[in-house]
């Protein structure tokens, strides 16, 4: 069964408990201190519910007109879940197994426990009927997770459709090594939250599952968003034997260009500061003058690199002297266009901007109507870190930097001569931009990607020029293994104004196992528990076009063609 959307979208509990408690933002000045916490924990927010609100938040829905008919789950243990503890396996330095019973959605499971040297701890979870297949989710921001929460969507979403499911905290308790401070106390940790821990807690996952049922897994599966993107890339990347499938939604695949820019777009902010009232004209001003470049006026843009927009140009402009809520200064201006821009030095662009239309007006989780970029590029409050930012803040301090310096000055960085020679090192770690997938096209590897063209996290121009230098690579039989879906008007890991629910696992199941390649993608808008429009996604560089007849809001009115 799977999840209801109801279930699959809410946030991390300590993250509700937050918002819940935090009360209103009209705090007095005995409350500062409280005030800085709450916010730093709310950026946090943001980038975990990115990962608890994912495009990927309905995994398993097509499940019933799968071709593979992957629930079918007939493997039944051929051990008892207690002597799971016993097992050996190269580098566990702890291991424990339970029974867990049945609990809603989630079906009676065995849950092995334990930790990888140094630190990494992991979660693997075996039905009692298992269909044979392997099934690993990743992490937001830095990682970190706890894993000893009552409730997992993730876990609810594999086992109740057969799955064996897996899971890390990559090394490192964020509750005890907040940000990056992880690397301080071990550098290794470093590397493991990299890459080496989704491999080495996969690897493990699998001899457990093969002792536990005494029958080899027929395929394994990576789906994850953001962050757990990037780690789903890594792992075509570095370890193409590890997933047969991988599905990466919003792939942080260029985390050094995404430091560079958050902190671009932040001392813009600082030397002029743009309000959460002037965000919402700017945001009418773009889809005034790009709702319509598509040839269709629906609310959405289709491809927000066909708008022209200039805030100098297209937002009225405040008179000298003055600074009201319907216009913007020059500076602010200036401001709003370096964001879409994104950061630039004497060497020309490093990075793609967040894009016309990720500002858009939308519903923030706890109920407040608001541009998209507040709180996740702008600051919700004077004073408070940005989600982009904080999370940019950390990845620079303690993981690009070399030794880490906790005090470092983002407004010192010199954008013409730093980026050559900070980020080389932690790039060649941690970015997934390795366009070379021959080891994983050759294992019989499929990969999908997906990301929202108003993603205010991540910017999404990263994902793209990711996929094109994979196509560069392998030519035209790229899309043979690997696909790329763009989402008009979703932000990060789903949310927006745009259709953001879809299946692409179901999808990425019948593409290894039945050689069923996905011609386009069928996403969801969801409104107060109803859908209220459909659009398929298309296999970039097509795109959906309006048939001209039928609702605008029907999937079925559009179809994929090439790009005018």
């Amino acid at each position: 069964m799977t999840p209801s959307i109801k279930t699959a979208i809410q946030p991390h509990d300590e993250c509700g408990k937050i918002v819940a408690t935090s009360g209103p933002p009209e705090l007095s000045r005995r409350q500062d201190a409280r005030k800085e916490f709450v916010m730093r924990q709310l950026a946090t927010c943001l980038i975990l519910w990115a990962a608890a609100v994912p495009a990927f938040a309905q995994p398993f829905a097509n499940a019933r007109t799968s071709l593979a008919n992957y629930t079918d789950a007939d493997s039944t243990p051929k051990k008892s879940c207690d002597s799971l503890a016993a097992f050996k396996g190269e580098g566990i330095v702890s291991i424990a197994a339970r029974s867990v019973a049945a609990e809603a959605d989630t079906p009676q499971h065995c849950r092995v426990t334990g930790v990888i040297t140094p630190e990494v701890a992991f979660e693997i979870n075996l039905p009692d009927r298992w269909n044979r297949r392997f099934y690993m989710t990743g992490n937001g921001g830095l990682a970190g997770d706890a894993l000893d929460g009552p409730t997992s969507p993730d876990r609810t979403a594999g086992l109740s459709n057969g799955f064996v499911h897996a899971r890390t905290n990559t090394g490192h308790d964020a509750r005890k090594e907040p940000s990056g401070s992880f690397i301080l106390s071990n550098p290794q940790k470093a590397i493991d939250y990299a890459y080496r821990a989704v491999h080495v807690t996969a690897e493990t996952a699998k001899k457990i599952a093969t002792d536990y049922y005494d029958q080899p897994i027929l395929s394994s599966y990576w789906n994850s968003c953001s962050n757990g993107g990037r780690q789903g890339l890594l792992e075509a990347q570095r370890y193409p034997d590890d997933f047969d499938g991988i599905v990466a939604n919003a792939p942080w695949v260029d985390q050094t260009g995404f430091t560079i820019g958050a902190m671009r777009n932040q001392k813009a902010l600082t030397d002029a500061p743009v309000s959460p009232e002037k965000l919402l004209l700017v945001a009418q001003k773009v889809m005034d003058k790009c709702d319509a470049v598509d040839g269709l006026k629906d609310g959405l843009i289709d491809d927000p690199r066909a708008c022209r927009f200039d805030a100098a140009r297209d937002v009225p402009a405040c008179s000298a002297g003055a600074d009201a809520a319907d216009c913007l200064t020059a500076a602010q201006a200036a401001t709003i266009n370096t964001i879409h821009s994104g950061p630039t030095g004497k060497r020309g662009p490093f990075m793609g901007g967040y894009l016309p239309g990720s500002e858009a007006v939308v519903t923030t989780p706890t109920g407040a109507t608001n541009s998209g970029w507040v709180g996740a590029i702008v600051p919700a409050q004077p004073g408070a870190k940005p989600a982009d930012f904080n999370l940019a803040e950390g990845v620079m301090r303690y993981l690009i930097l070399d030794p880490p310096q906790p005090e470092y000055d983002f407004m010192t960085f010199d954008y013409d001569r730093d980026p050559s020679t900070l980020i080389e090192r932690w790039s060649k770690l941690a970015d997934a931009k390795d366009a070379d997938l021959s080891r994983f096209r050759q294992s019989g590897g499929k990969v999908i990607m997906t990301y929202g063209w108003a993603d205010q996290i991540l910017q999404p121009m990263m994902g793209v020029k990711y996929y094109e230098s994979v196509v560069a690579k392998h030519g035209r039989g790229t899309a043979d293994f690997a696909r790329l879906f763009m989402m008009p008007g979703v932000a990060h890991c789903g949310g927006g104004i745009g259709p953001n629910l879809l299946d692409a696992m179901t999808a990425v199941i019948d593409w290894v196992e039945k050689n069923k390649a996905p011609d386009s993608l069928v996403a969801s808008k969801v409104t107060n528990g109803a859908v209220v429009r459909t659009r398929p996604l298309c296999p970039y560089p097509q795109v959906a076009r309006y048939k001209g007849q039928g609702s605008i809001d029907d999937a079925a009115s559009f179809s994929c063609v090439a790009p005018r």
